[in-house]
């Protein structure tokens, strides 16, 4: 055997391991679910790790039928927030994975 073919195959099971990890990680990711609220808890919007939008609670009193303007901006905050701590998430838990990478 030559020398060099015990790194070789070293690495590869390294290869292998690392990526079952990230496999198992992001599936756990996608089963994570994340709550983006807008101001006042006035809407709240529940999204998978896998930004699929699950739920959402719409206080009665932000319904005001002379201003829907001001209900669908504070449905696309609470949207807003909760994708943003699928991707904070998402890049604590798979950026490990990334660093260096281009």
């Amino acid at each position: 055997m030559m020398r060099g073919m015990g790194n070789m195959q070293n690495m590869m099971k390294q290869m292998k391991k690392m990526q079952a990890q990230m496999t198992a990680e992001q599936a756990a990711l996608n089963e994570t679910t994340f709550t983006g609220t807008a101001p006042d808890d006035m809407v709240k919007v529940t999204v998978s790790g896998e930004k699929k939008v699950q739920d959402i609670t719409i206080n009665p009193a932000a319904v005001d039928p002379d201003d829907v303007d001001m209900l669908q901006d504070l449905v696309l905050a609470a949207v807003n927030d909760a994708l943003a701590q699928v991707d904070a998430k998402t890049q604590s838990t798979m950026g490990k994975y990334t660093k260096g990478l281009q």
